[in-house]
């Protein structure tokens, strides 16, 4: 039926998209350990234009604990360097030469237990979104059943298959939760 296989794509899809935007706000917050990506967030004035910073220098990791941004143009370094220390993340980039350094500050374990509960709270949120696309799902093909366009058994069967997408959905939420608690945690 095509309405219902309408729904069901929809619904699979706009549950990446939640899937997605969980992971997007993983990346916002830090472990002890570098990682490039958690500067994506992070933009800077070029030119009158605000980029992230991976389009006007080189972000890599230089150990376990520090990552370094190397400018590909000169100008570049005391507004990157602004824009790392002005953010939300906490901070406290230092510049040698052309290079900037950016140390992951150690975390205290109360801090650690604090972001443990901010994942969570994620995602809650996310799984939130996922139940709320289900139940969606759910009164659109009994709209169907009620307009005729679908019968019980397919109502069923639609019922099933998008318990089943919720399922696998909130599962891979439930997996990244268990993972970035992991990392927090890992000293």
């Amino acid at each position: 039926n095509a309405e219902y296989m309408g729904i069901k794509s929809s619904t699979e899809q706009k549950m990446q998209q939640s899937l997605e935007s969980f992971k997007q706000a993983l990346t916002k917050i830090r472990t002890g350990r570098a990682n490039p990506g958690l500067l994506d967030t992070v933009h800077v004035d070029y030119y009158g234009a605000m980029v992230p910073i991976s389009q006007v220098a080189n972000v890599s990791l230089l150990d376990a604990r520090t990552i370094s941004v190397s400018p590909w143009e000169k100008g570049m370094g005391a507004k990157i360097e602004k824009a790392i220390r002005d953010s939300d993340l906490g901070l406290n980039p230092a510049t040698q030469g052309d290079l900037i350094r950016v140390p992951m500050p150690a975390m205290t374990e109360e801090r650690r237990k604090e972001l443990t509960k901010v994942v969570r709270a994620e995602g809650e949120h996310a799984k939130v979104a996922i139940r709320n696309l289900r139940r969606d799902a759910n009164d659109g093909v009994k709209k169907l059943v009620k307009d005729k366009l679908a019968s019980e058994d397919d109502e069923r069967r639609a019922h099933d298959d998008v318990q089943k997408s919720t399922d696998r959905f909130i599962a891979d939420v439930d997996k990244l939760v268990a993972a970035k608690e992991q990392d927090i945690m890992a000293v």
